[in-house]
């Protein structure tokens, strides 16, 4: 029997809706004006330098008081970009700077799309190495920053949130304290969607193969049921009343809190954003301050 001109026709848009949907990517935005929110009393410093784990150059952010005592350190906080955004998301975006007013300095790197993860397919994309290793040693070399754990703090959103878990989880002795915004814990573990074939790969690119042992060590839900509680940082988790990410989050925090860690979760209105996220960060920073230490080394 032979096609109609129609059913042709509708074969023929299907395979090119296939083909672009394959083959295409998008084209990269253009970056937003670089507009941070700054205060008063602290100072902006942009610093690049060598990671030995990329084997490139980095750039990351940092925001500290404008006045410190000559021989004081202060604690330090990593905040870890989203997916799609960069190093100077949280400056610009957030209103995180006035918090280093209270004596913190902020520390925002470069991940990329990384997941901050070692990469599976990539190995020049050792991003878990670059920030535990390259992005701390750095830091500590030029800044006044305590260099021990209990002055040592990391958080993120959304990937960076991600991230935050996964880096307090298998670096229990790097930080006394983790914040996720709206964290995406199910990455490693999401099922296939037809709708989201680029994501799909990209994950599999970062991760590895369904079922592989990289997917499994960089699975929040598993190294969560694996960890050592009383070592664990203080885990401070969000998310929005409506992202989707919800379910996924309630199911974590559940496990949290029946392995008894130390930790809170929380939720509010709002979405996927740094709206949400700005409402959450008095709270957040509340409780960073009541779990690390603020003493001068």
């Amino acid at each position: 029997m032979k096609a109609t001109p129609n059913l042709r026709v509708a074969a023929a848009l299907f395979c090119l809706i296939l083909l672009l949907t394959l083959g295409c990517k998008k084209k990269d935005a253009p970056a937003p004006p670089d507009r941070p929110r700054l205060t008063a009393n602290v100072v902006m410093q942009d610093v690049t330098f060598r990671s030995a784990a990329l084997n490139r150059d980095m750039q990351y952010r940092v925001v500290f008081p404008k006045t410190i005592s000559p021989g004081k350190r202060l604690p330090v906080v990593y905040l870890l970009h989203g997916g799609g955004s960069s190093f100077r998301a949280w400056s610009n975006d957030s209103d995180v700077a006035r918090f280093a007013e209270s004596g913190l300095i902020l520390v925002m790197p470069e991940g990329n799309s990384s997941y901050y993860t070692n990469s599976a397919s990539q190995p020049q994309d050792r991003y878990e190495d670059y920030i535990v290793s390259d992005l701390i040693s750095d830091v500590e070399r030029r800044f006044p920053v305590a260099a021990t754990r209990t002055s040592r703090a990391v958080i993120g959103v959304s990937m960076g949130g991600f991230g935050a878990i996964n880096l307090a989880l298998k670096h229990p002795d790097l930080f006394a304290f983790a914040g996720a915004l709206s964290p995406a814990v199910d990455v490693p573990s999401r099922p296939f969607s037809a709708k989201r074939i680029e994501q799909w790969q990209r994950f599999g690119s970062i991760f590895g193969p369904w079922g592989s042992k990289t997917r499994h060590d960089n699975d929040p839900f598993i190294l969560a049921a694996l960890a050592d509680q009383a070592k664990t940082p203080y885990l401070f988790l969000t998310c929005g009343e409506q992202e989707g990410l919800l379910p996924t989050n309630r199911k974590f925090a559940a496990l949290l809190a029946q392995r008894h860690f130390r930790h809170e979760f929380h939720t509010a209105p709002g979405g996927h954003n740094f709206n949400q996220w700005n409402a959450g960060l008095p709270a957040l920073f509340q409780s960073l301050f009541q779990h690390i230490s603020q003493q001068p080394t």
